[in-house]
């Protein structure tokens, strides 16, 4: 091939696309078990349900490997249905795509351009940075306030008479805080109609018990997009289905872009499955909860103070760069993977999730362990 490879990429590729920085995943179990000839690994990385989909969710997806051959159904019409049957919804407010992050690569192709300007805070869902920049979006970011959530009086004071889309994550990862209804009441009410509003609730369903979380299908916003997984509290993160609720002329124009036959039949069924074992998400709530509130007590008992979090997981203070790769290797020697936060721009900051009972208790036996090794940085 001719020319030199930096020659080509600077000619072909735009700008904003060569300095975007690669998301980077929680480390794979079968990668440490390689590394480290571990016989015993525990995933704390990557806010995942550890108690795995539900049997039904299982049985639906095997039921469809026998029909691989054909293409899923483009409408998604059970799926779709049932969503709707649950939240008093037509099926053209419903979207459809891999995971809560396709839907919104979707919506910045629909509705954004080079140069647009998209509000947010900062210390948010990393994944989102990396789509609106993506397109050359001019990504306006908010300071988050001392406790680490976002800053709603900041926010709609930077609102200007450009700004065409403004995301939330709520509850926010990477910090596990949440906007109040009277703080979504008050944003809300200094955004114009020309203004898009995601609402990113992937965490929704452990944060719905708090009294004060503004559940967004309790309002009906013309210009807001809720966005949703079944990645996260569901257990089915391996097969990548999000849904994203909307008006539906908005959702007409997002399909417009999305591509066809997504998610796919395996992903269409088990998501079914899921919404009709409602034990199941109630087991994984419950523990999960109750699983938290354990993990975030042994931390404050080690000296820790990690952040209030209403979701899965639990972000905590190191006190440097450096303490917390230390933190992240150690644990890694012990098969324990947790997140450390730089690319988040918390470089001072790690991230554990909740796991199974098993999985906690290997957490806290190896931080007990490898603390005193810690302390000496």
């Amino acid at each position: 091939m001719k020319g030199k490879p930096q020659e080509i990429s600077n000619n072909l590729v735009p700008s904003y696309i060569r300095e975007l920085q690669v998301y980077q995943a929680g480390k794979p179990i079968d990668e440490l078990i390689r590394e480290k000839n571990l016989s015993k690994v525990s995933k704390l990385a990557s806010n995942e349900n550890p108690w795995g989909p539900s049997p039904l969710a299982i049985k639906e997806m095997t039921k469809s490997l026998w029909d691989l051959h054909r293409y899923p159904d483009m409408h998604a019409y059970k799926l779709k249905t049932k969503l709707a049957e649950i939240y008093n919804l037509k099926r053209e407010n419903i979207a459809l795509g891999n995971g809560s992050e396709g839907i919104m690569a979707y919506i910045a192709r629909a509705f954004l351009n080079e140069g647009s300007e998209v509000l947010t805070s900062e210390n948010t869902f990393i994944g989102f940075y990396i789509i609106a920049r993506s397109i050359g979006a001019n990504l306006k970011l908010v300071p988050q306030t001392k406790e680490y959530k976002y800053d709603i009086e900041a926010m709609a004071k930077a609102i200007s008479p450009e700004t065409k889309l403004i995301y939330i994550a709520n509850p926010n990862n990477p910090t596990g805080t949440y906007i109040t209804k009277k703080e979504f009441d008050y944003l809300m009410d200094h955004v114009s109609d020309h203004t898009l509003v995601i609402l990113d609730e992937a965490y929704f369903e452990f944060a719905k018990p708090c009294p004060d979380y503004p559940d967004s299908m309790d309002y009906r916003y013309d210009n807001v997009i809720t966005l949703r997984t079944f990645s996260k509290a569901y257990g089915l993160g391996g097969i990548r289905v999000g849904y994203g609720f909307g008006h539906e002329d908005l959702i007409a124009n997002l399909n417009k872009v999305k591509l066809p036959f997504e998610p796919n039949s395996a992903a269409q069924n088990g998501a079914w499955g899921a919404l009709e074992d409602q034990p199941h998400l109630e087991r994984t709530i419950r523990l999960t909860l109750d699983y938290r509130e354990e993990c975030e007590q042994y931390l404050k008992e080690r000296g820790f103070n990690p952040i209030s979090s209403v979701t899965n997981f639990l972000t905590f203070q190191t006190g440097s760069e450096e303490k917390s790769n230390r933190l992240y290797q150690l644990l890694l020697d012990e098969g324990v993977i947790i997140r450390p936060l730089k690319a988040n721009e918390m470089p001072d900051y790690v991230r554990v999730s909740i796991g199974t009972e098993e999985e906690m208790t290997h957490f806290y036996q190896a931080m007990d362990k490898i603390l005193p090794e810690y302390k000496k940085l």
